[in-house]
């Protein structure tokens, strides 16, 4: 019952919020939940045997008429999101320490319940489940952004709702069309049905736009920015961390193995949106000016190597793509975090209001070039592994195609250096009497950091994890796809020539 365990415990914690009374006693109650949390994921990762299928198994009879359970597992694909979900709780309450000064019980409300549903939605073996999981993500996220967001929180809140709405609406006809067609709500039984092509095109187009606009896809990112600024940096790192491989995490666990050869046949079009994500992200996030906005712009070039890397359909795409879902997650909620920060002192996102920042604020200069160079993929930080695996695997599907993307990778190092040299070197328009870092600001960076050389350095344990769920899915898809699938010359399954 561990994963049940992880998702009543922000849900039974957040009834107990309004009966505290002092806000700092909330802030101090939230945090030992999000530590509670931690302490109950360490099955997960002390239990979890990588050989594949689904561990943690917990299925209870719901509705059987409808043949409708409770059923949640997790395998090597499900099981890095479920702890980056866990991991980032007390973080996320950390760094809205000082910063969320109105309605504090409401907010820690919502951040608590956005924890339980994106455990959740990465455990759900059943599509009802995942749906309602999904859909409550929805609600205490737009009331984080409308409530405690920036000058222009209504206008981005609403867009955030109406995007998301109309995925859920998609969302929702994919899943009654299974379960009419399928005769079962159940993921791993719907697997083993074989639906026409024309079934699957179909499904695979509505849940396509629904995970397209999660994570998000051009042209269906336009809510995001909007969204990044306004939102307050708590709100920003469950957006870059967690809710965005909400997207990627469907492609995965609905796409691919319930519409095999939907999703092969539908592959061009989304290597090309992929692309196009990559590098449109790119050349945008290149002409910002607010730090919070270039950041935003490089997560959709930056999902875009993931659903890339998902649609190259071998096992250094997927992989990698996997491990840029964990790697982005890591890196950009860090960032986040350091704009938020910085946005606490200087009281502007603006680059040319935050200039000369090794002079004044030295450690906050050490933290952020090393988020920085993981942000483009440097060697010997975690991204690196994500990009180059992906790029491997889709140098081995398409030539032209990794060819395509040399750019966007490019652009990235472009976006990201400029911006650090400004802030690092830049001459600042006058003196600035900024305090550092504080210990609670470290004690939530260094963690992070850890991570990125840890998984940089020596990435052999979670591709290990994820490897045979991974193979699982490929051979699933090559099965179920009436020989559309061609094995890359290079790169097939586990062989890596």
């Amino acid at each position: 019952m561990v994963l049940t365990g992880l998702i009543l415990l922000p849900i039974v914690a957040a009834l107990v919020v309004p009966f505290i009374k002092d806000e700092k006693a909330v802030r101090i109650y939230s945090l030992i939940v999000g530590f509670g949390e931690i302490l109950l994921s360490i099955p997960l990762i002390t239990g979890f045997k990588p050989d594949g299928g689904f561990q943690f198994v917990e299925k209870i009879p719901w509705i059987p008429s409808l043949g409708l359970n409770y059923y949640l597992g997790v395998d090597g694909i499900s099981i890095l999101m479920v702890l980056l979900t866990t991991f980032l709780l007390p973080i996320t309450v950390l760094c809205s320490w000082t910063y969320i000064k109105k309605r504090v019980k409401e907010f820690h409300i919502a951040i608590l319940l956005t924890t339980a549903a994106c455990v959740g939605l990465f455990s759900s073996l059943n599509l009802v489940l995942f749906y309602i999981f999904w859909e409550a993500i929805l609600i205490p996220m737009y009331l984080i952004i409308a409530i405690w967001g920036g000058p222009r929180k209504k206008y981005a809140s609403i867009k955030f709702f109406l995007y998301t709405l109309a995925g859920s609406v998609l969302l929702l006809v994919s899943i009654i069309a299974f379960y009419k067609a399928g005769g079962t709500f159940s993921i791993p039984e719907l697997m083993n049905r074989k639906f026409s092509l024309t079934f699957q095109i179909l499904t695979f187009i509505a849940m396509a736009i629904a995970f397209a606009i999660k994570v998000p896809t051009f042209p269906l990112h336009t809510w995001l920015p909007a969204a990044h600024v306004e939102a307050p940096t708590a709100g920003s790192v469950i957006l870059a961390s967690i809710l965005l491989k909400m997207g990627t995490y469907g492609f995965l666990r609905l796409c691919l193995p319930l519409t095999p050869e939907g999703s092969l046949t539908l592959a061009p079009l989304m290597i090309v949106l992929s692309v196009i994500s990559i590098i449109y992200g790119g050349f945008v996030a290149l002409g910002q000016t607010d730090i919070k906005k270039l950041i935003a712009y490089s997560s959709v070039a930056h999902m875009g190597f993931v659903t890339l890397g998902i649609f190259m359909f071998n096992l250094f795409g997927i992989e990698g793509a996997i491990m840029q879902m964990l790697n982005h997650g890591i890196v950009t909620g860090a960032l986040f975090i350091m704009v938020g920060a910085l946005y606490e002192r200087s009281h502007s996102r603006e680059i040319v209001d935050n200039l000369g920042l090794s002079k004044y604020l030295p450690i906050f200069t050490g933290f952020f070039l090393l988020f920085s160079l993981a942000s483009f993929g440097f060697p010997g930080t975690n991204s690196f592994v994500g990009e180059a695996m992906v790029l491997i695997g889709t140098f081995a599907k398409d030539v032209p195609t990794g060819l395509a993307v040399i750019p966007g990778a490019m652009l990235a190092a472009a976006y990201m250096l400029r911006l650090t040299i400004k802030l690092a070197w830049g001459e600042p328009s006058k003196a600035k009497n900024w305090k550092d870092l504080n210990i609670r600001e470290m004690a939530m960076l260094i963690p992070l950091a850890l991570l990125v050389v840890y998984i940089g350095v020596a990435p052999k344990l979670f591709i290990k994890t994820i490897e045979p769920s991974v193979k699982d899915l490929i051979i699933h898809v090559e099965k179920n796809s009436s020989g559309k699938l061609k094995k890359s010359p290079n790169i097939w399954h586990g062989e890596r020539r």
